[in-house]
């Protein structure tokens, strides 16, 4: 028996080594290739057609993945909106670009800010470049039909589907999970539309929070239907009536009837229709990617001027420091970006900075620095927010303070509230797994936070103070940034999330639009006439992540993860960010699951 043991745990080391070794030797071999590929230079062939290929989905920024492509997993197909839109410019001024081919793919969507960004830069070049524009898709989601929609010619599988639905957001709620396994949230916070809490206090929306996301999925549904409707010449009024019809489900001979696609076609029949509208012969026209045309736009010559206009990608969850063990969500870490924007004050060459913020908030200390550090560019040149799908709660006091904000009309911004959250498990710990705590204490304080126990009425009315005045600060913030009065801010706040166009109306944002936009106050501002820009920080080392691919703390393992647990991630992702919080958050009240 011993002996059986023996060969046993001899075979599983040999394993486990071969393991290892091809795990390597996969490594060297993709470094060896990213090397050579290096090498190569890219350039726009004659008669070229951009390629923009909707597969996957579509990031603030996006870093190379070589393991996507091997894996063959869509969850690590990713592009960033930043190519996206270098490449469509870049394809606009590009005399040997001649057209733009849309592809509709396994297509996971994005948040409508994004999408409402890149539609309006292919309308900036159908306008401008008069230029074509063709998408095919074997199906198309809601999303990649909205982007689609404006094309020349927008065809279809001839058992293809549209996705055309409506809106819908949802919210998990906890409660229940929370009661079963005996342990509760205390919770204080100011803002009635303030519901992060609510899906651990709750089990459906309170009143104000189904009021807020009414209204603001309303508008960006009306913002989207207006934007179709203009580009197919159909009514507001017709888009509708079909949405409710369930025309997802009908025959594609009823999409090309009521006008919704332009032709039914194979995918072997594109080049064709493609090869005819740049009158040439079939197949006689070269294709680029994204990626490809947006490294070719980036290595072009930045000027002579030596003015630097910065953009500074200000993405993700605000924290104090970076989130330790299994984690590949974006970040803004508030140590980091303090030091880097500190740079960017004291650079002389940089004239003006633009902050592109896409962020539902987080730490409100963080955020806090974040703010005197955009006060300290404010003092030496221009500083111009440019929003991207959320700049909420932490998102927006990290905004307030800028020379001028722009934001798409379909961002979702405001949520001005905070709250604090805190775990009790004294049900937990005594009655269901028989652990007891007893503590010997100097000071009525002197355990605060300990989560065997409920708060008491002294701790709660203490806390409720800390975060009214941290609340008072938030909104003097916001009145100081916007020019406002405090009163005024108080009452648009209450922690309610406003779409970029409502926030407009209501002047916590002055300009709808996008990047671009942006770049452009800024340059004025600033008074450039000639200028390079350059983008901060740098994207992540390819190489610096290989390991984290493979030893599972990169995102290979959070897409495993995301792929075995499907719709149920989101539950994982709600916890996981639950139980790293420290201090008081001002974040956004949940977390936007759209059908896009």
């Amino acid at each position: 028996m011993k002996q059986f043991f023996k060969y046993v745990i001899a075979t599983m080391i040999g394993v486990f080594a071969l393991v290892v070794i091809i795990s390597v030797i996969s490594i060297i071999s993709l470094v060896g290739m990213a090397a050579v590929g290096s090498g190569n230079t890219v350039s726009v062939s004659d008669n070229s057609v951009l390629v923009i290929n909707l597969n996957g989905s579509i990031a603030e920024r996006a870093d190379e993945n070589p393991f996507a492509g091997l894996i063959g997993n869509n969850m690590l197909t990713e592009t960033g909106l930043d190519d996206i839109l270098t490449a469509i410019n870049h394809a606009k001024d590009e005399d040997k670009v001649k057209g733009i081919y849309i592809e509709s793919g396994n297509f996971e969507g994005a948040s409508p800010a994004t999408l409402q960004e890149i539609r309006n830069a292919l309308a900036d070049f159908k306008k401008d470049s008069g230029k074509f524009i063709v998408s095919y898709g074997d199906s198309y989601s809601q999303g990649a039909y909205y982007l689609c929609s404006l094309a020349d010619s927008v065809i279809i599988n001839p058992q293809g589907m549209i996705e055309w639905i409506g809106l819908a957001s949802q919210t998990m709620y906890f409660k229940d999970f929370f009661e079963k396994v005996g342990v509760s949230m205390q919770v204080v916070k100011v803002g009635t539309y303030k519901s992060a809490v609510e899906p651990f206090l709750l089990n459906e929306m309170s009143d104000a929070n189904r009021e807020q996301i009414t209204v603001f999925e309303g508008e960006i549904w009306s913002n989207m239907v207006a934007d179709i409707s203009k580009s197919r010449k159909l009514s507001a009024d017709k888009l509708n009536q079909l949405a409710d019809s369930g025309i997802v489900f009908d025959l594609t001979a009823k999409y090309l009837k009521e006008k919704l696609v332009d032709k039914l076609a194979y995918s072997d029949e594109v080049p064709a229709i493609i090869s005819n509208m740049m009158k040439v012969d079939k197949d006689d026209y070269n294709t680029i990617s994204v990626k490809d045309l947006a490294s070719i736009a980036s290595s072009e010559p930045k000027g002579t001027s030596g003015n630097i206009l910065a953009v500074y990608y200000a993405y993700g969850d605000i924290v104090e420091t970076p989130s330790e063990g299994f984690s590949t969500e974006n970040e803004i870490v508030g140590t980091k970006v303090i030091k880097d924007l500190q740079e960017l004050a004291e650079d002389d060459d940089v004239k003006a900075v633009v902050l592109r913020v896409n962020s539902g908030g987080g730490s409100a200390y963080a955020s806090e620095q974040i703010w005197h550090q955009v006060m300290n560019i404010k003092s030496k040149k221009p500083i111009i927010v440019s929003m991207g799908d959320y700049a909420a709660s932490g998102g927006y006091y990290i905004s307030c303070a800028a020379d001028w904000i722009v934001a798409q009309p379909n961002t979702l911004t405001g949520s001005i509230g905070i709250f604090g959250t805190f775990p009790e498990a004294s049900e937990l710990l005594n009655d269901k797994i028989g652990v007891h705590f007893n503590t010997v204490k100097t000071n009525s304080f002197a355990d605060f936070g300990d989560f065997s126990r409920q708060l008491s009425e002294a701790e709660r009315n203490t806390l409720q103070r800390y975060i009214n005045n941290g609340y008072d600060l938030f909104t003097r913030r916001c009145a100081d940034g916007r020019h406002m009065k405090q009163d005024s801010i108080k009452v648009i706040g209450e922690g309610r999330v406003w779409t970029g166009q409502h926030a407009k109306q209501i002047g916590l944002v002055d300009q709808l639009g996008g990047l671009d936009d942006a770049i452009a106050v800024a340059k004025k501002k600033a008074s450039l006439d000639e200028c390079s820009i350059i983008t901060y920080p740098a994207k992540k080392d390819i190489f610096a992540d290989l390991l984290n691919e493979v030893n599972g703390n990169g995102t290979y393992a959070d897409a495993q993860m995301k792929q075995a647990l499907g719709e149920y991630y989101g539950v994982f992702t709600t916890i996981r960010k639950a139980s790293r919080r420290t201090g008081i958050q001002a974040s956004m009240p949940y977390q936007v699951k759209w059908n896009l």
